[in-house]
């Protein structure tokens, strides 16, 4: 008797935990979901490529709309397409947002040299720390925001062609995390 009660007991603290499991999944996944109708509805399909998968919600911007052609400071028009993740990224409150930068396989430009930067991870990591800086001014709480730059690395097309370098040339913001 005894032995089935402690049975019976395993089995409905196993069963709640698996309920409670899937509760906390679909609140995540709410949360998500509603990130990522905001952020679809203050962007244009030129600006930024927005995906929800595995849990994550990427926000994807190429180079051309951030930086002027080898360049790695935000111009006014940048700032402008970055404002529009203030709103979603402002109200955060343990979800991490990772800022990543990439670039293509041409080596950087004499004009960046003298400004220091070496290489396309240099310039990746620039711009990076670039979009993190105006977003923690605009309220974006630091705690929970970092950058990271890879360079040529993980590119998303080949990197032979114009139309491959340009998409290859890119920033993301991921939102990884527990949910708000």
């Amino acid at each position: 008797m005894k032995k089935s009660f402690t049975k019976l007991l395993a089995t409905g603290a196993m069963a709640s935990l698996i309920l409670l499991s899937g509760c906390v999944s679909q609140t995540k996944y709410n949360d998500l979901e509603a990130q990522y109708q905001q952020l679809q509805a203050a962007f244009n399909a030129d600006q930024a490529q927005i995906v929800l998968l595995d849990g994550e919600l990427k926000v994807t911007m190429l180079d051309k709309v951030l930086f002027s052609e080898g360049g790695f400071r935000l111009n006014d028009q940048a700032k402008n397409v970055l404002a529009k993740l203030v709103p979603t990224l402002s109200g955060l409150q343990q979800t991490k947002v990772i800022v990543t930068g990439y670039t293509d396989n041409l080596p950087v430009g004499v004009h960046l040299r003298r400004e220091g930067i070496s290489s396309n991870l240099d310039l990746s990591s620039k711009r990076a720390d670039g979009v993190v800086e105006f977003l923690e001014n605009q309220g974006v709480n630091p705690n929970l925001v970092s950058a990271e730059g890879f360079g040529e690395t993980h590119p998303v097309a080949s990197n032979d062609t114009v139309d491959g370098r340009s998409q290859n040339r890119r920033i993301e913001v991921t939102l990884v995390g527990p949910g708000n």
